[in-house]
């Protein structure tokens, strides 16, 4: 037989055991019949814990309008149904991962209940990085003693400046009645403002949830502004109190 002629024959088997492990990872691993996620709706044994999107995890599509009621709900049943308590009698391995999807569980609901935190998730799904808003470049500057760098936006460069100038004056001599009265007005005003970011996230949200991949680029730019006003509403509340 030519080695041509055995590829050919080798090339089913080949295919063979792929689809076999494929259909395997879709497989009970107690009573082999279909899996669901997270148990089997057969046997009703836990599935093995696997490497998943939060999304995923909820059963959900990758999008931003997300009925949050429905989605602390599931987080609770879920809660229930998962708890390592429960297992305490069962094998190794069922401990094991109640252990580990109870993990998966907290960490998907921490980050999708939160409109900021699932934005910021999603993008880092689809490969955008928020470097300078990141909780990692966050404990980098502080494990090196430096400040945060974080990059001013441009429509916000004068007013920052103006607003740095008062927090410096309120430091270094104290904030006045008048000086006072200038910090609230302006904390109000970012207060404000932050929660009209809110309203021009969820219009980006809308354009995303409806193919529009454009929507990135606005997302991205609401949350960088966002992070900074957070910041300076932060410093003022400090210098207020």
């Amino acid at each position: 037989m030519s080695e041509q002629n055995a590829g050919l024959k080798t090339a089913p088997m080949q295919l063979q055991v792929i689809q076999e492990r494929q259909l395997s990872q879709h497989q009970c691993w107690s009573c082999g019949d279909m899996r669901a996620e997270h148990f089997c709706a057969a046997c009703g044994h836990m599935q093995p814990a696997e490497p998943t999107d939060f999304f995923s995890f909820f059963g959900l599509p990758r999008k931003l309008e997300v009925d949050e009621a429905a989605l602390e709900k599931e987080f609770y049943q879920l809660s229930r149904k998962l708890h390592p308590d429960l297992y305490s009698r069962a094998s190794a391995r069922e401990q094991h991962w109640s252990l580990e999807k109870t993990s998966q569980l907290n960490d998907a609901f921490r980050t999708l209940k939160d409109p900021i935190t699932r934005t910021e998730y999603l993008l880092n799904l689809e490969g955008i990085q928020l470097e300078e808003q990141s909780k990692v470049a966050t404990e980098q500057a502080r494990a090196f003693g430096v400040e945060k760098k974080q990059t001013v936006p441009a429509e916000l460069l004068e007013e920052a400046f103006e607003l740095n100038m008062m927090l410096e004056e309120a430091k270094a001599g104290g904030v006045d009645d008048d000086l006072r009265a200038q910090l609230v007005a302006t904390r109000d005003s970012l207060t404000a403002r932050l929660g009209r970011m809110q309203d021009e996230l969820r219009a980006a949200w809308k354009k995303w949830d409806n193919g529009n991949r454009a929507a990135i680029d606005e997302m991205v730019d609401v949350l960088n502004r966002r992070s900074y006003l957070s910041n300076l509403v932060r410093d003022l509340q400090e210098v207020l109190s």
